[in-house]
């Protein structure tokens, strides 16, 4: 008689089992702890955020098998030194999304808040009874340092803390670009340049742009500006590192003009 098929997450569980057995497992698996496996755990997720922005879907299915395979790895961890098993972690975002979801799963009223300020609440009232003693408690500092500026300046915004109008973000990106240039030790270069980019984010904000979106758009513009000066220098038969910077820029100045035009 044929074994019914197992559910695939009963499946990966037990591959994960069988790797981390103490006897028949997996070497490099066994060695692994929570520590040496996070920085896997946040290029699964890169790969996931990469794949989207492709739009390649064969690519996420995959790349969304890779970032679950690593729930799964910090899980059976967590579950061989006694904290928790995976059953756990998914009881514990169910129970999550649907307390912070009380008009849908629950009897409370939407009393016509927006989804964001609805979100942010219930998030500030389960850090409070964690313990939180800060607005700024709670913001992971293993984000990226851009997307880690703008969560905590929102946050500090919530208090009240913020500028009124777009003149005072961009009157601190003026003086913040001063003190950089001011700065005489490498170490006032660092804090000054940090300043400035804390500063830019706040810009950004005011303007009602996601530094991060922002900043990926403007990555992938010049990507692809770069690689076509390159292509253009090819297909003139020069050697574009050999050009000197004025020829660059007047590469540069013939990609533009290749693009589309932005106006309607």
């Amino acid at each position: 008689m044929t074994e019914p098929a197992k559910p695939s997450i009963t499946r990966l569980l037990a591959i994960m089992a069988r790797l981390r057995d103490p006897e028949r497992g997996c070497e490099w698996d066994l060695a692994q702890t929570f520590a040496t496996i996070a920085p896997y755990t946040l290029e699964e997720a890169y790969e996931v955020a990469d794949a989207i922005e492709r739009n390649d879907l064969p690519a996420l299915k995959e790349e969304l098998g890779d970032l679950l395979l690593q729930v799964v790895f910090h899980a059976r961890m967590a579950e061989e030194a006694g904290h928790f098993d995976f059953h756990a972690v998914a009881e514990t975002i169910s129970a999550k999304m649907e307390a912070r979801h009380p008009h849908i799963f629950g009897d409370a009223d939407d009393k016509g808040q927006s989804r964001e300020e609805r979100w942010e609440q219930l998030k500030a009232e389960e850090r409070e009874a964690k313990g939180a003693i800060s607005a700024l408690d709670g913001v992971a500092l293993a984000l990226p340092a851009l997307l880690r500026a703008e969560k905590l300046q929102k946050r500090a915004a919530r208090q009240g803390f913020d500028w009124t109008d777009l003149e005072g973000p961009m009157e601190k990106l003026r003086e913040e670009m001063g003190e950089l240039a001011a700065a005489r030790t490498a170490q006032d270069r660092i804090e000054e340049a940090g300043d400035l980019l804390f500063a830019a984010v706040n810009v950004a904000r005011a303007y009602g742009v996601a530094p991060e979106d922002a900043l990926r758009a403007a990555n992938a513009k010049f990507e692809r500006r770069y690689r076509g000066m390159e292509a253009l220098a090819r297909d003139r038969g020069v050697d574009f590192a050999a050009l000197s910077i004025d020829q660059q820029e007047a590469l540069w100045q013939d990609v533009k003009a290749l693009e589309p035009d932005k106006a309607p």
